[in-house]
């Protein structure tokens, strides 16, 4: 049975634990907000790329390009991995990783963007073609890096055919793993949106199919210019995605853990009171019985 002195070790102990975790709530809070924010500003720019280039891929006519080639038969698959560097974020990077697990390690070769999916990789003994890194605000020019890196992977043969895994941000308390298709770009359609006014009725006559187009310099050199753009942006957007996922996860783990920290203290704190009062009780005992042995 523990000592009075071992439960009031044990309670500074937890309060000091609750403590840093209290502070790690506090700054993934504040980078919550922030990559929450990022994430959601770049939503409507990509639904409207999306729909631009879904109405122009419907009005080029014959158009060939290597980022849209279909291979026969996909003897080797590349698979881009977006993790967080940190853990403590809950089950944020095991939900993820698992997903990692059902692709074929012989077939697969991975592209990492995050040091959590890294190390796993090197420690499943998979194939690992690149890994980068990305900030906590991330940049159009790192996510260009990683899009540029699997274009060259697939148009020279290296991989058949490119897919994206990440955390999709859904809300604060709900994030998921989500694949997406890369590479090759495969029928681009309109994404649905949230468009009031003059930009609902545009948003129709994409649609509706009733909008014509000219194209200058001409239609495939105006499709060649799009089609990197549009997976380099797909990626950054996916980079938004993601790290708005892993900061709202590890705040909620580490308010989870503070919580958890005050009512262990609750319980450590209630279990030395009822034993630093039978201590007393005993005492109290033992001197009066004493006091009757003396008196008699």
């Amino acid at each position: 049975m523990p000592s009075t002195r071992d439960i009031r070790r044990r309670i500074k102990s937890v309060k000091n634990t609750a403590q840093i975790t209290k502070a790690m709530q506090m700054v993934a809070a504040s980078k919550m907000r922030k990559a929450q924010d990022a994430a959601l500003a770049g939503r409507p720019y990509a639904v409207q790329m999306n729909a631009v280039l879904a109405e122009v891929s419907a009005h080029v006519g014959d158009f060939s390009h290597p980022l849209i080639e279909k291979r026969d038969e996909i003897k080797k698959r590349g698979l881009i991995v977006v993790s967080s560097d940190k853990g403590l974020c809950g089950a944020l990077n095991t939900n993820l990783l698992r997903e990692v697990a059902k692709y074929d390690v012989a077939t697969t070769v991975h592209i990492t963007a995050g040091r959590k999916a890294s190390q796993y990789v090197a420690r499943t003994k998979r194939q690992l073609a690149a890994e980068f890194t990305y900030k906590d605000a991330p940049t159009f020019a790192e996510a260009r890096q990683i899009s540029k890196f699997a274009q060259e992977m697939f148009t020279s043969g290296k991989v058949d055919s490119v897919d994206v895994l990440y955390t999709d941000f859904v809300n604060t308390l709900v994030q998921k793993p989500n694949v997406q298709s890369f590479l090759p770009v495969g029928e681009i359609s309109a994404l649905e949106a949230d468009m009031k006014g003059d930009d609902s009725q545009k948003h129709q006559a994409l649609s509706a199919g009733t909008t014509e187009f000219v194209f200058e310099p001409g239609a495939n050199a105006v499709m060649s210019a799009l089609l990197p753009h549009y997976l380099n942006y797909r990626m950054y957007q996916i980079l938004l995605e993601a790290k708005a996922s892993e900061h709202s996860a590890r705040m909620v783990a580490m308010k989870s853990a503070t919580d958890n920290a005050k009512e262990l203290i609750k319980d450590l704190t209630l279990q030395y009171n009822k034993l630093r009062q039978a201590n007393i009780t005993s005492e109290l005992l033992e001197i009066t019985t004493a006091q009757m042995a003396l008196g008699n």
